[in-house]
């Protein structure tokens, strides 16, 4: 049979059976053994996750499937057991010599399916990932999504996407992780993943841990010769790597999983995705679960609201973001309006004139920030601005510092980020 360089047990197998909502399911056109040697023909399949045979090496099948009578009872593999199917019976039977089955298993065996056909087909590969066409986003969080299991266990091998449309399949959890983006480290963390972390980025400072870690250099351009020499499962990166430098480093031979969340819902994709790949789901559910509750919580808050605020946010100094970015949607989702949002999209350099004309209500800034010319506050610098003294927000001191950390990381703290945004436009609201 044709083998190629990656496969998923489904690649391989002919013969194929129905499921009862009429879906081709397939089972290797070899030899079935049943748990059981007294059930002959036993027709229970449990093995649609099983390791490829390219690893596992070939097993004792011969032929044996629906409308073949030569075929043998099957045993499975148990430590390769994950899923179940539903076949009829009576359509497999045993050679001369073997027992056969009885007329209770001639009836078909209605087994409830932890997972579909579709998460083992999710969860199955081999061999070094291979690069695939890039996908809709929707679409990749579907697939991403439908290798997790309901018992919350992530069943391996398995194969998922990042943001660049690059594959990658693991076959186990990642021991050693490297993560050269702040909210990604911080993701990571939160997850319960400090020991498997062997490497972050200059920037990473979050949680106290994440700082004692070694480094692996910048967010846009790691150093190359560190992160080879800590021999990393899995490197991730975030929305600070542009695609072009994340391709120059796999042509090294490193592995980078890119994540680009434009929105809220991206930031819990991205961790729940993280616990799929680590084995850490449920410390994932908890986390996006708690996301969810602020979220829903604070639109709530705010769905009363009939004159929407103004907001005109700067989080560098002569810098702001405009539309399509996590960090528009929470002045959105926190019931503002985003004065830069309606003449630009992504992160911008600001014009001082059209600030003035926009003349927004409330003016959110990053306190931490200094200028490293001037020496001056973030704060101080869009107070002194030509001009500016005449718009509503500084007039009425409508200025309000945020955690530039929590504001500009879309990871696990940006539900943090929600509520101090909420609060600084309708603190009313919030008491």
């Amino acid at each position: 049979m044709e083998r190629t360089s990656r496969c998923c047990w489904a690649d391989m197998l002919c013969n194929s059976v129905r499921s009862p909502g009429g879906s081709e399911w397939k089972i290797p056109s070899r030899r079935l053994r049943s748990p059981d040697p007294r059930i002959g023909g036993f027709a229970l399949v449990r093995s649609l996750t099983i390791p490829p045979l390219k690893r596992m090496g070939e097993p004792d099948w011969q032929d044996a499937a629906p409308g073949i009578t030569r075929s043998r009872p099957f045993r499975g593999r148990e430590r390769h057991l994950h899923h179940f199917a539903i076949i009829e019976a009576s359509h497999i039977q045993v050679s001369e010599g073997e027992q056969m089955m009885s007329k209770w298993w001639n009836k078909t065996i209605a087994v409830a399916a932890a997972a579909v056909l579709a998460l083992s087909l999710a969860a199955c590969g081999s061999g070094p990932a291979k690069e695939a066409d890039k996908a809709p986003e929707t679409a990749q969080q579907q697939e991403n999504g439908n290798a997790a299991s309901e018992a919350g266990k992530t069943a391996y091998p398995l194969t998922v996407k990042d943001a660049t449309g690059h594959e990658f399949t693991f076959d186990k959890a990642p021991e050693r992780i490297i993560s050269v983006s702040p909210a990604e480290t911080e993701s990571l963390f939160a997850l319960g993943l400090g020991d498997q972390i062997v490497g972050v980025s200059d920037y990473d400072d979050y949680p106290a841990e994440a700082s004692q870690k070694p480094k692996m250099g910048g967010i846009t351009k790691p150093n190359e010769e560190a992160i080879i020499a800590a021999k990393p499962d899995v490197v991730f990166t975030g929305i600070s790597m542009k695609e072009e430098a994340v391709n120059k480093f796999r042509e090294l031979g490193i592995e980078i999983f890119k994540v680009e969340p434009k929105t809220y819902d991206d930031v819990i994709s991205n961790i729940e995705l993280y616990g799929l790949i680590t084995d850490h789901q449920k410390e994932a559910k908890e986390i996006t679960d708690q996301m969810k509750k602020v979220r829903d919580d604070v639109t709530e808050a705010v769905k009363g609201v009939t004159e929407k605020k103004k907001v005109y946010i700067e989080f560098s100094p002569g810098w702001t973001v405009g539309s399509g970015e996590f960090m528009n949607e929470l002045i959105e989702l926190a019931g503002g309006v985003n004065i830069a949002a309606a003449d630009m999209t992504g992160w911008n350099q600001i014009n001082e004139e059209s600030i003035i004309k926009a003349n927004p209500d409330v003016i959110l800034f990053a306190k931490e920030l200094v200028d490293s010319e001037t020496n001056k506050t973030l704060e101080d610098i869009i107070r002194g601005r030509s001009g500016w003294e005449a718009i509503t927000a500084i007039k009425d001191n409508q200025l309000f510092g945020l955690d530039n950390n929590k504001l500009s990381r879309p990871g696990p703290r940006v539900a943090e980020a929600l509520q101090d945004v909420a609060k600084a436009i309708y603190p009313d609201l919030f008491k």
